[in-house]
């Protein structure tokens, strides 16, 4: 499975995640507190500034509020350019601030870094550039130029010019560092939530996939009865029929109709099965019903089963859960996808584990990427040798993480490795090479039954139906 364009999709949402009524409110709270600030440098410390010119810059925030919650509805979501105009403005208006209060001596001068870190969080990555540069040309501009803050003593408040620019590099670093840390994280956050919506679409997908078996084989056996008494009766009408010609065509129809029933009965589902025998299986069979799908695709699928030694022999019962099938299922997808003509799907059992070991004659997983392999959307290449073993493919990753996540939800432990091109022999003794994944169940987690605990499944019970 995998999902294109993933940057420019989050690109084009990033603005939506971003209520109007929110930037609102941390604006009244960021003019709060500069107009407390203004007015405790004023009065309790005595510090001479340009108070009107500050009241003005702060009073164009609050105006610049009232406007925008009396303008538009509470539940706004701002677009890419309102945001970023309206980002774009708090930069201004505080470097404004920054500059009739002291410029950089001004300790509030590291508030510069707020807006960039927001718009990195929210708005597209040629937005956030924009605001980081036009933060950093201000934070220069208002170094060299600004009103100083001037005691009541006539004393002027200045840092040493060495710290002037280091305070200046620290605010252009913490710009930049701060933009990539917070886009970084961002992004992540919402690649997992993407792809964990995907992990739930597909189990609910393979689980209704269960359930219509379950229903279909259920209607199978059910049904058997009713359409072999409906056939048998036909017959017998027929026999007497047979100086009625109009009758006996109809007869006739009754049978090759409940003939037809019966077929297609079977086609769907599994006959002389129940939905209460379809909880439990043999571990080879439900590992072959998730290889089913890939078995004539062109590449060779070769099974081996064989319990550990000191295990016992019989083939265990292990529970048919949807997220086991699946996830198994994804595993030998890419296996098959990226083998060059053989896949070797090996199971075998202990007195403690269960384990399912999925290998190819591929060229393995790319050293690059070997160590991220289960995190979602993983596509770029660190070396280009990396992309010539995969010609054409787009993935990046999302099929392994449901696989991963899925296994892993049902107990299982899994590894990503690469086997040596020579040396590596499975069972048979027959090299293999390219990627190996390795699923192993605790076997308590997937047994349906021990030897002994066999009981009795019980009659079938009416399958609720679905919302």
């Amino acid at each position: 499975m995998a999902i294109s364009s993933l940057d420019g999709f989050h690109d084009q949402e990033r603005s939506n995640w971003v209520r109007l009524r929110t930037l609102v409110t941390l604006r009244w709270f960021a003019a709060l507190g500069q107009a407390i600030a203004a007015i405790v440098a004023a009065n309790v410390y005595d510090l001479d500034f340009q108070y009107g010119l500050v009241g003005v810059v702060i009073a164009c925030s609050v105006l610049a509020n009232v406007i925008s919650g009396y303008s538009n509805p509470e539940n706004k979501r701002l677009s890419e350019r309102e945001a970023t105009l309206w980002l774009f403005f708090d930069l201004v208006q505080l470097s404004l601030l920054l500059f009739l209060t002291g410029g950089l001596n001004n300790p509030f001068a590291l508030l510069v870094l707020a807006p960039v870190t927001i718009a990195a969080t929210v708005l597209q990555l040629k937005s956030t550039v924009f605001l980081g540069v036009t933060a950093i040309i201000l934070i220069t501009l208002i170094s060299q130029w600004n009103l100083p803050l001037i005691t009541e003593t006539g004393f002027i408040l200045a840092l040493p010019l060495l710290f002037q620019f280091g305070f200046w590099l620290a605010l252009v670093i913490g710009v930049i560092f701060l933009a990539i840390y917070a886009r970084q994280v961002t992004t992540e956050m919402h690649a997992m939530g993407e792809a964990l919506l995907a992990t739930q679409l597909a189990l609910a997908r393979e689980q209704k996939l269960t359930d219509l078996g379950g229903v279909i084989a259920a209607a199978a056996h059910e049904l058997g009865t009713p359409l072999a008494t409906i056939k048998l009766v036909s017959t017998e009408l027929m026999e007497e029929l047979e100086n009625h010609p109009e009758l006996l065509e109809d007869a006739t129809l009754i049978r090759s109709q409940a003939d037809r029933c019966r077929d297609i009965l079977h086609s769907m589902g599994r006959a002389g099965k129940d939905d209460l025998h379809l909880r439990q299986a043999p571990l080879e069979t439900v590992v072959r019903e998730a290889a089913e799908p890939h078995l004539g695709r062109g590449k060779i699928v070769t099974f081996e089963t064989a319990p550990e030694a000191g295990a016992n022999q019989t083939h265990p019962l292990i529970k048919r859960r949807p997220e086991i099938i699946h996830g198994l299922r994804n595993l030998i997808q890419n296996a098959v996808d990226f083998s060059q003509s053989e896949v070797w799907i090996e199971t075998t059992w202990s007195e403690t584990t269960i384990s399912v070991r999925i290998s190819d004659d591929g060229s393995g997983f790319p050293q690059s990427v070997i160590g991220r392999i289960g995190d979602p959307y993983v596509r770029r290449r660190r070396f280009a040798e990396d992309g010539k073993s995969r010609p054409g493919y787009e993935g990046m990753g999302l099929g392994l993480f449901i696989a991963k996540t899925l296994l892993e939800r049902s107990g299982a432990q899994l590894s990503f490795t690469n086997s040596r091109r020579h040396g590596h022999a499975s069972w048979t003794g027959q090299a293999t090479g390219g990627a190996i994944v390795d699923v192993v169940w605790p076997r308590d987690k997937v047994i349906s039954a021990e030897k002994g605990d066999m009981r009795a499944l019980g009659k079938n019970l009416p399958i609720d139906p679905w919302p």
